[in-house]
């Protein structure tokens, strides 16, 4: 699928806006604030179904009471969202929902500057980077995941009252560990998956003989949804002191390690930005095979971060893939 033109109407702050995007690949100059990062959100809203860095109200432009988005592609399909500050809508196949339909959402790699400091962030920003790759892989983890959210929500709601017993815990117990056995096997399933290749990509930017892999962190491998649920129900007294959930995938955590040590720390700067670069390579290629489908490619001002050689190794691996890249100055 490729895009062949966007067009934006009261979209943070560019009240209308066109842009006709090239086959291969597009580059986007413009000035910090002017709005570049805007339209790649904007792109990514209509390809997965909601933005990557806020909530609908936060996005129309302060004037406006609605915001508009169309995507052209080269198969003449033409893709709609739209927000009126209560209700968002999608047009798709010239039909209305109000969600971004299964067969609508294509799959897209997205790079940021934050995702350089991706070694160093905190276990909660490692799963929700890691849960946005698998969800995009899977939907059955995208759907378990959410199912399991909305049973922790409610089984923490319970722990602050005065009096949370074994029975009225049991559903919500059931749930965690039904659904938190099946996250966890993805998890474990989709790491096995990324360091096959990522140490091979690594050696293929840095060009020596350092060792790469990703490390999944639980206190679950290989449970079972019976001891799941047995560990919940022990740890009942515990959590209704602490008023929260203290057991669980929602702790899980993703490291990097390097030669065997945490990369953080032990990784330079540049290193660091060779394993991230190889970790986009491995995504693609992993949905690519999985989805059949070559993924969009969004690069939000990364070039910045990256020395010249590192650029030439980005954008020479994705040759192959429709990319929108966003930069200050021009690449060269």
């Amino acid at each position: 699928m490729i895009i062949k033109s966007i067009t934006l109407t009261n979209f943070r702050n560019h009240k209308k806006y066109h842009l006709d995007l090239n086959p291969d690949t597009t580059l986007i100059l413009g000035s910090n604030g002017w709005g570049k990062t805007s339209i790649l959100e904007a792109i990514y809203i209509l390809t997965r179904g909601k933005s990557f860095r806020a909530t609908d109200p936060d996005i129309i432009n302060r004037d406006a009471m609605f915001y508009r988005i169309e995507l052209s592609y080269n198969n003449g399909e033409v893709r709609i969202a739209t927000f009126d500050r209560e209700n968002k809508t999608f047009i798709c196949y010239d039909k209305k929902s109000r969600r971004l339909p299964k067969k609508a959402k294509y799959p897209v790699i997205l790079f940021q500057p934050s995702d350089l400091n991706l070694l160093s962030g905190s276990p909660s920003r490692h799963r929700d980077y890691f849960d946005r790759i698998f969800s995009e892989l899977n939907e059955d983890y995208s759907s378990s995941l959410l199912k399991y959210e909305k049973a922790l929500k409610q089984r923490n709601e319970l722990l602050k009252t005065d009096l949370p017993t074994e029975s009225s815990m049991f559903s919500w117990n059931l749930l965690l560990a039904k659904y938190g056995t099946a996250i966890n096997h993805y998890r474990q399933n989709f790491t096995t998956l990324i360091n096959q290749d990522l140490n091979t990509t690594y050696y293929s930017i840095a060009e020596n003989s350092d060792l790469v892999s990703l490390q999944y962190k639980t206190e679950l491998s290989d449970i079972s949804e019976s001891k799941y649920l047995k560990l919940l129900e022990q740890n009942l007294t515990k959590d209704s002191y602490l008023g929260h959930t203290s057991f669980g995938v929602h702790r899980d955590d993703f490291e990097f390690l390097f030669n065997q040590k945490k990369a953080d720390g032990s990784a330079s700067r540049g290193e660091t930005r060779s394993i991230i670069l190889a970790l986009k390579f491995v995504e693609a290629k992993i949905i690519e095979s999985k989805l059949g489908e070559k993924p969009i490619i969004l690069l939000d001002d990364v070039f910045s971060e990256l020395d010249n050689t590192r650029r030439k190794f980005l954008v020479n691996n994705f040759k192959n893939h429709q990319v929108i890249i966003t930069s200050v100055e021009d690449i060269k």
